[in-house]
């Protein structure tokens, strides 16, 4: 129980962060996505269901919070803290790559799938500044904030008592 009160606090802090502070922040035409970060820490130090449910609580927060459309965060998220877990669990989670891997490719990803689903939604969006004008600023700031995120969360984490989820082993 103490574990997923952690995880909840921590992502529930990490989204009104975003909402409050770090959706201001602009750097170079980025805006470093703090909530995102925090969401693979935990995936991959507690696995795919521990991720998708954080990403899911994470992204209903943030939508709330920004009054956007509901649903379009935690889906992305959902699927992004699953694939983090998924990846954790499969390729060994002390690796010192991983986290920056995870966050280089999630990063992407989500931006990606956040203009694919606002344009499915009829939205009007534009694929040149998510892509190009901001996707390069916001990947490059979320690198930077990866270390010091991951940290705090393995620290949260190993605090709480909780084992952490194993690796599993690919047969065939």
């Amino acid at each position: 129980m103490s574990d997923a009160l952690t995880v909840g606090g921590m992502i529930v802090f990490a989204a009104l962060l975003q909402s409050a502070v770090f959706s201001s922040l602009e750097v170079f035409g980025g805006t470093p996505d703090l909530l995102l970060v925090t969401l693979l820490g935990i995936a991959l130090l507690r696995g795919s269901v521990t991720g998708a449910v954080a990403g899911f609580v994470g992204g209903l927060v943030l939508d709330i919070a920004n009054m956007g459309t509901i649903g379009v965060s935690s889906l992305l998220l959902t699927v992004a803290g699953y694939w983090a877990g998924r990846y954790g669990e499969t390729t060994g989670r002390d690796r010192t790559h991983a986290p920056f891997l995870a966050v280089v490719v999630l990063t992407v990803l989500t931006a990606v799938g956040g203009l694919a689903l606002h344009y499915m939604l009829g939205e009007d969006v534009s694929a040149r500044r998510a892509l190009f004008d901001t996707l390069l600023p916001t990947l490059g700031l979320n690198l930077i904030i990866a270390a010091p995120v991951f940290a705090l969360c393995r620290r949260l984490l190993d605090r709480s008592g909780a084992r952490t989820v194993h690796e599993v082993r690919v047969l065939g």
